[in-house]
């Protein structure tokens, strides 16, 4: 074996900075399938817990540890947020600039990207994504002051907590993190054309299976097919495609007719181990009238 050695030149790494947030409002079907920019986010803290011990005694001496479940909770810091965020923060608009508070919190996904360094690159030497399933905001306090010589923005933050979502072969989790400097270059750009989106294609959070199918190997790329429509009966028929599902509302319509009663939209998402690619088209409006 070889010998140890400490803080060998390029080897001296360090994680900082957060950008790039992504907010992610699930649909009726619990799918991530819209994103939004999050600007001015400046913290994210990361807070796992559970996973407490519990000992057990027999024939004098301990006998075992029974490990709890593990949680995932998180605090976000930011001087604003996306107005989609409103309807996680407790706030419903019945009207053009009025909003109330006590209502329904939705839950929601989040991405962001932290920065990787080292003694050779600084900062330059790569990133994680960090990708947050299943989250819900808990009411925060928000102080305002008068302005006055030293005048400071107002800092809004939540704490979060998560529902895990399942992963095949594994514990379900709430979070999944993934280190551009270890993982295929390319796979890594289909898992951000995902992500942020890009010409055709709207933002969305990946399933936990999907984002591993990324870096698998496995994932099938597929240009989705467009639905056709017929006026006078007011006829959608959904194109039976391999890896497409094609959603109305936030609901997978099998291939097939559809008759509409008003202005519809048609969503396609990649299945499970397939990917779309980057000139493709995923979602069709189709006039009743």
């Amino acid at each position: 074996m070889a010998v140890l050695t400490w803080d060998d030149t390029g080897l001296r790494f360090f994680e900082t900075g957060v950008s790039k947030a992504v907010l992610y409002i699930p649909n009726v079907s619990g799918v991530y399938d819209h994103g939004y920019a999050w600007n001015g986010i400046t913290a994210v803290t990361e807070s796992p817990s559970g996973a407490d011990t519990t000992p057990f005694y027999a024939d004098n001496i301990k006998y075992l540890n029974l490990v709890a479940a593990e949680d995932f909770g998180a605090k976000i810091e930011a001087y604003t947020y996306p107005d989609a965020f409103a309807q996680c923060d407790g706030t419903a608009s019945p009207q053009v600039g009025v909003t109330i508070a006590q209502q329904t919190r939705k839950t929601f996904g989040l991405a962001y990207r932290t920065k990787l360094g080292n003694d050779l690159l600084a900062a330059d030497y790569g990133y994680k994504l960090h990708l947050v399933y299943g989250a819900t905001a808990a009411p925060s306090e928000r102080a305002y002051t008068t302005v006055n010589d030293k005048p400071e923005a107002i800092t809004f933050s939540w704490a979060v907590t998560t529902t895990p979502a399942s992963v095949s072969g594994y514990k379900a989790t709430a979070l999944l993190t993934i280190d551009s400097t270890k993982v295929n270059a390319a796979a890594l750009a289909l898992l951000e054309t995902a992500l942020y989106g890009s010409a055709g294609i709207d933002p969305r959070l990946p399933t936990p299976d999907e984002v591993i199918a990324f870096f698998a190997g496995t994932t099938t790329m597929v240009t989705p097919t467009a639905p056709t429509y017929v006026l006078g009966t007011h006829t959608i028929t959904i194109p039976t495609l391999a890896g497409v599902v094609y959603q109305i509302d936030g609901v997978t319509k099998n291939a097939g007719a559809v008759v509409i009663t008003k202005d519809t939209v048609v969503t396609a998402k990649p299945a499970t181990g397939y990917a779309f690619n980057a000139v493709s088209d995923d979602d069709w409006f189709f006039s009743y009238t």
